[in-house]
């Protein structure tokens, strides 16, 4: 799939993630002040085959609890993108500012780290982690991924957690990334990756787009779009492979997905379904570790 051809109006996408994420914030920021977690109000916690256990204990020791609960991310690019005291970093869909926070923790006080959101809810729920944290190398920026509010040659490292996928125009997210990038600065994110053709009517479905599958590329392309925008060296590590009907449940919900009691045996039924047909074709859907560099 080429950023071209997004079967779904871009502003249509911008508009129903920004939805997504600001009530994800709006559940984080009341779930502290009231005790509405599953612990408290008798529910049970379902984890979301994409964004649960992503961090180690030891990766998010004395990082504000809301932050983490905030994350939707699929991986956890501070870990793999080896970090340096003194290095700039920007995370790109900064969220509730989990990986900011981490990555500014890595860098120290003689480094910084920047984070990138469109959405107000989250935003307000980072700064609010930022003071919790007591981080003072940090910065929160509003704008969109597609236009970086930073000018060219600022950064070492462009980080991301799950937000590519997000985006219509994808190809100008890369080349965004790579103009604030320094000479030899590096790209290092996690993102959901289609290994295989995603079927065109899995493409077109918001609900699937919003929950990080209809809008992931395929690996060929990320790699040529990369390479189109300038970076070099090249590298895709797949870090967890999705069951295709976990993520048919997690996105559409059990009766919508046909993954629920009443049809999740019949085998006809899901053979038919998109995600169906991209497992018979053998598509995969995959995290991975996306890696390049600037020259």
């Amino acid at each position: 799939m080429s950023e071209t051809s997004t079967p779904i109006a871009a502003e249509a996408v911008r508009e129903t993630v920004r939805a997504k994420y600001a009530e994800q914030a709006r559940r984080v920021t009341i779930a502290s002040s009231a005790c509405c977690e599953p612990s408290c109000c008798g529910e049970t916690a379902t984890a979301d085959p994409i964004t649960g256990d992503l961090y180690a204990a030891d990766d998010v020791a004395g990082v504000p609890e809301d932050a983490l609960k905030a994350s939707l991310g699929c991986g956890n690019p501070t870990a793999l993108a080896e970090l340096t005291p003194g290095e700039t970093v920007l995370d790109l869909g900064s969220g509730g500012g989990i990986d900011v926070l981490l990555s500014a923790r890595r860098v120290g006080p003689t480094g910084f780290a920047y984070g990138l959101d469109m959405t107000d809810e989250m935003l307000a729920l980072a700064e609010q982690n930022k003071a919790a944290a007591g981080a003072e190398n940090v910065q929160f920026l509003k704008g969109h991924i597609e236009d970086i509010p930073l000018p060219e040659a600022t950064v070492d490292v462009v980080i991301s957690n799950c937000v590519i996928n997000l985006a219509a125009d994808k190809g100008r997210v890369l080349r965004e990334a790579f103009r604030v990038l320094k000479p030899g600065g590096r790209f290092a994110v996690s993102d959901v990756v289609a290994q295989g053709t995603l079927p065109d009517d899995l493409r077109a479905d918001m609900e699937a787009w919003v929950g990080c599958v209809a809008g992931a590329l395929e690996e060929d392309e990320y790699r040529r779009l990369l390479t189109d925008a300038g970076f070099r060296d090249v590298e895709l590590e797949v870090t967890r492979v999705y069951d295709p009907k976990d993520l048919a449940e997690s996105t559409r919900g059990s009766d919508a997905s046909c993954c629920g009691s009443d049809c999740c045996g019949n085998t006809a039924e899901w053979d038919l379904s998109a995600y169906g047909r991209f497992e018979a074709a053998g598509g995969r859907l995959v995290s991975a570790f996306v890696r390049a560099r600037k020259p």
